[in-house]
Formats: structure tokens, sequence, C-alpha cells
């Protein structure tokens, strides 16, 4: 009776190794260059900074758009913004007419 015995590869004893390694150092370079990785989180607090600033922007327009949707209901009509307000939709400014908005203490009583 034969009985052959193989040599042990050098790389017999390697491969899970090196396998373990290669799956570690994909996931390893994922978690630092990835869209949600360590390196963007600054990239991504830049946007929270930049985004917030534009919605604070956001809302203080909205509160003035507010402002005057309020001067043009049926309920309390503001004469001078009507005007305003036609003579901006008919163009009729003129280059050389100055708009001088009067606050509710300096309009003359009714």
């Amino acid at each position: 009776m034969i009985t052959r015995h193989r040599k042990q590869s050098f790389l017999r004893g390697l491969w899970m190794p090196l396998l373990s390694l290669g799956i570690l150092g994909y996931f390893g370079y994922h978690a630092f260059t990835g869209y949600y990785g360590v390196w963007s989180h600054e990239r991504l607090e830049v946007d929270t900074v930049r985004l917030t600033a534009e919605l604070d922007a956001l809302k203080a327009e909205r509160t003035a758009l507010e402002r005057r949707v309020v001067a043009l209901r049926p309920d309390r009509l503001d004469a001078d913004m009507v005007d305003l307000e036609a003579r901006l939709a008919l163009n009729r400014i003129r280059p050389d007419e100055l708009i001088v908005q009067l606050g509710a203490a300096q309009q003359k009583p009714q």
C-alpha cells in the first residue's frame, strides 16, 4: 500500500487571513470615503449650516409676503397698497416718481 503525503503549501494557511484582510480593507475604505463616511461628515455639516441660513432667509421672505397679503385683505383694505399694486400691475410708475408708503400712525383720519 502506497501512501502519499502532500507537502503543506505556504498559501494554504494564508488564504483566510488574506481574505479577511481584503474584506476589512474594503469596508474600512468605504467607511472613510463613502457618502456618509467620516470624511464626508464635515461636508454634511457645512451643507447643514448653508441650508439653515437659506431656510431662515426664506422664512423672513415669507413673513414679509404674509404682511403684504394682510394689507390686501378685503375686510381691511389699505388704499395706498391697492394703488401701489395697481400701478405696478399696469406699469404706470415713472422712473422719476417717488412712492412713499405711509404707516398706520401717519395716515390722515378718514
